[in-house]
């Protein structure tokens, strides 16, 4: 594998720049002095401001984008062989990594890296502990899988010894990085058009676990049935976090929420209460993030009272159960949910919102997890009063016509719940109108762009 002299810049071409992580990646090399160009299908927010920084980004990928003078190009998961511009650079024999073996080799210029892995909660974990390094003032690089106001966006560049990313599964990426601290939230059913199913997705943590160096920390989740099989073999130390488990390390007692749902809980640590937390997130789910967050920045020596600060000072990120606004005497929220327990987590935090009735609208995500889920999604569907499921969202795969979004409704008439399939953004408005109420909740709910009815609404 080419292996990256950070001390000697070179010019690093990007496939896919305009991804979360990629144009995370490329704005901190951007700071080390290196050269980065990159190509992506559409312009954003994300490629303008890489431009703005002094990144050369062309829009549409093609062969003659790889120019003389690139010393390396770095490429996503989702580039495939038949991209013209991997094509070119297999022909050029220009040295190429994946943007996780890029992520690897910059984790090992830093004496504190993070990895944040887990099912659901990532991008709310990474956002709670970059909320406590800022309070405490510890400068952090950070790279975040979602907006965070705190820092501006994706990702922030600091000038000490500690770098906090995001590590996901998929395709095993993460096997790629080389963190000193990780931290496993939860070990679920996911990405099953990878995966084989449950058995092998615990084996990938568990391989990722084992890579922490002896003087490293795991933080993982204990009150998972696996966390003893995610444990063995590991030779850094290990910390468990948990509200069910036996014998945890943190936990959390005297939980408690006000009237918006946002938690408060009294801290217990090895089964003493040692502090009062409070956060500005709903949830039980965050709470359980929370901790994790807490017990890293232990490690990190960062005071209690600014752990505090940290997370009282966090509000959620861009998607994460976010506030749109008002419309006709309705509240719409926003979430990133796209998986059985991601939705029930959302909704159970939602029964603790003022509302009189609670609709959800549903974008399913993938085939593969649609079909791998169907009884699942109706199950955690049904903690709504009003369910609309819309078409799902195709994202990197193909419709072989095996699954349709129709079959979530099929399976939710054995519960009470009414439920209603509308294919048309526009026609699922114009529905929203017509039957939502004063004081009734809506929350649209998917990783595509269902995002986009709540905003339209809010024209």
């Amino acid at each position: 594998m080419y292996t990256i002299d950070f001390h000697k810049p070179i010019h690093i071409h990007f496939i896919g720049i305009g991804g979360i992580s990629m144009s995370g990646l490329a704005e901190i090399l951007l700071e080390e002095d290196f050269t980065i160009s990159g190509s992506d299908m559409n312009a954003s927010a994300m490629t303008d401001k890489l431009v703005s920084l002094g990144a050369n980004v062309i829009i549409g990928q093609k062969a003659s984008n790889i120019t003389d003078g690139i010393d390396l190009v770095v490429y996503t998961a989702a580039i495939h062989p038949d991209n013209p511009e991997f094509q070119a650079a297999k022909k050029q024999n220009i040295p190429m990594l994946t943007r996780a073996e890029l992520l690897g080799q910059m984790m090992d210029n830093y004496k504190n890296p993070i990895a944040v892995s887990g099912t659901h909660g990532k991008t709310t974990t990474t956002s709670m502990l970059t909320h406590i390094l800022l309070a405490a003032k510890k400068d952090p690089t950070i790279s975040v899988g979602g907006i965070l106001d705190a820092i501006g966006g994706n990702i922030r560049v600091g000038k000490s010894d500690i770098l906090v990313t995001e590590a996901c599964e998929y395709t095993n990426s993460y096997h790629s990085f080389n963190p000193v601290i990780s931290i496993i939230l939860n070990v679920e059913e996911d990405h099953l058009d990878f995966f084989s199913g449950i058995e092998e997705i615990r084996e990938s943590f568990q391989t990722f676990a084992r890579k922490l160096p002896q003087n490293g920390l795991l933080v993982v989740n204990g009150d998972m049935d696996c966390v003893d099989f995610i444990k063995d073999g590991v030779v850094s130390e290990v910390v468990t976090f948990g509200i069910t488990g036996q014998n945890l390390n943190y936990s959390a007692t005297n939980i408690s929420y006000d009237e918006r749902g946002n938690g408060s809980y009294d801290l217990v640590e090895n089964g003493q209460i040692t502090d009062h937390i409070q956060l500005h997130v709903n949830g039980i789910h965050n709470i359980m993030n929370s901790l994790s967050a807490i017990a890293v920045a232990k490690r990190l020596d960062v005071p209690m009272d600014q752990i505090q600060a940290g997370l009282l000072a966090f509000t959620g990120t861009e998607r994460r159960f976010e506030y749109k606004g008002e419309r006709d005497g309705f509240t719409i929220i926003d979430d990133y949910a796209h998986h059985p327990t991601e939705i029930k987590a959302t909704l159970n935090a939602a029964q603790k919102y003022p509302h009189r009735e609670l609709w959800c609208v549903f974008q399913p995500h993938t085939y593969s997890r649609t079909m791998a889920f169907l009884d699942e999604f109706a199950e955690a569907l049904s903690l709504s009063d009003h369910v609309i499921v819309t078409d799902i969202y195709a994202a990197r795969e193909k419709d072989l016509g095996q699954v349709h979004a129709k079959d979530i409704v099929k399976r939710m008439e054995a519960y009470d719940v009414d439920v209603t399939y509308i294919s048309s953004f526009e026609e699922i408005e114009k529905f929203i109108l017509k039957n939502c109420k004063n004081n009734d909740l809506l929350i649209t709910m998917g990783a595509g762009n269902v995002v986009n009815i709540g905003e339209n609404l809010l024209k």
